[in-house]
């Protein structure tokens, strides 16, 4: 983006008048001083600073993997601005934990892509299952779209490849990377998948409406008056040592930004950890987020009055 502004100057030029004095005679010269003022436009750019961005980018990301090696488990994440394209991440791809949870909104948009449109029952179940991330509900659509077979078309249709759905009925045991979270808001939010507009507004409608008790996550990056659409996961696992795996992706849009981001953990000590972990690096990247774009100032190449 690139802003022209204008600084004026200003040249004082005298003016001396020598009046005619009464029946032509010439009278005493008396100067008298007139000023006329002009103003000389000077044209001055505002373009971004790409060295000064890249360095403010890559102090964040020393910032943020600072502050993952002092957390316990295993922590990755992805983060796409779609208004400045400032992207983060760590362990982006990494595709081996599992999305508990979180793959109700792609069970969602799975039944939304069939075509014919969700009967009352249904639509029931998808507010539940995404508001109150009711694990029957999940049950009964989960099924609707053919289980994990089905959900696996619908994956390689949208171009999901670092995901795979849970096996048998355990749809939470769906494996995904961060970046692939990251694509599916992409979907929703600029327009693909195999749905309308109506039905990605319908997903996101739900997702910035779930109950109080579930609104922590990828939330904390948000400043007051911005906007929040979230789903979390969160699942006790007995079979690697008792540990929890807790995630969160959404949406966080308000003045300046639309951030898209998505944190992964697990192996954590439990629960209140892994809300901890996520709720940290999503409250440093909202809050250097605005400084990850700077611009420096100059005079226009040529043609100033243009």
């Amino acid at each position: 983006m690139r802003t022209r502004w204008w600084a004026g100057t200003a040249l004082v030029m005298p003016l001396f008048l020598s009046p005619v004095g009464c029946a032509g005679a010439a009278a005493p010269i008396a100067p008298a001083a007139a000023s006329l003022t002009t103003v000389v436009a000077r044209c001055v750019l505002t373009l971004p600073d790409a060295a000064a961005a890249a360095a403010a980018r890559a102090r964040l990301t020393r910032q943020a993997d600072r502050y993952l090696r002092g957390r316990p488990g295993r922590i990755v994440y992805s983060a796409h601005d779609l208004v400045s394209g400032v992207r983060l991440g760590h362990g982006a791809h990494e595709d081996g934990l599992i999305t508990a949870s979180g793959v109700k909104v792609d069970i969602l948009m799975a039944r939304l892509a069939r075509r014919d449109r969700l009967s009352e029952s249904e639509r029931d179940l998808a507010s539940r299952m995404i508001r109150r991330s009711d694990n029957l509900a999940a049950d009964a659509l989960w099924w609707r779209i053919g289980g994990g077979t089905g959900l696996s078309a619908y994956y390689r249709r949208i171009g999901l490849a670092e995901t795979i759905p849970g096996p048998t009925r355990y749809w939470g045991g769906t494996r995904t990377s961060p970046a692939d979270r990251i694509r599916l808001l992409e979907l929703l939010v600029d327009g693909g998948g195999g749905l309308s507009a109506a039905e990605r507004g319908l997903v996101l409608g739900l997702m910035g409406h779930v109950h109080h008790d579930q609104g922590w996550g990828v939330s904390a990056a948000a400043r007051t008056g911005d906007r929040v659409a979230l789903k979390n996961g969160w699942v006790p696992r007995p079979s690697a040592r008792g540990t929890w795996a807790v995630t969160s992706y959404g949406r966080v849009t308000g003045p300046g930004r639309d951030l898209l981001l998505s944190v992964q953990t697990d192996l954590q000590p439990g629960h209140g950890q892994g809300i901890q972990s996520i709720e940290g690096l999503a409250r440093l990247i909202g809050s250097r987020l605005g400084t990850l774009t700077p611009t420096r100032t100059g005079p226009c190449a040529a043609h100033p009055g243009v």
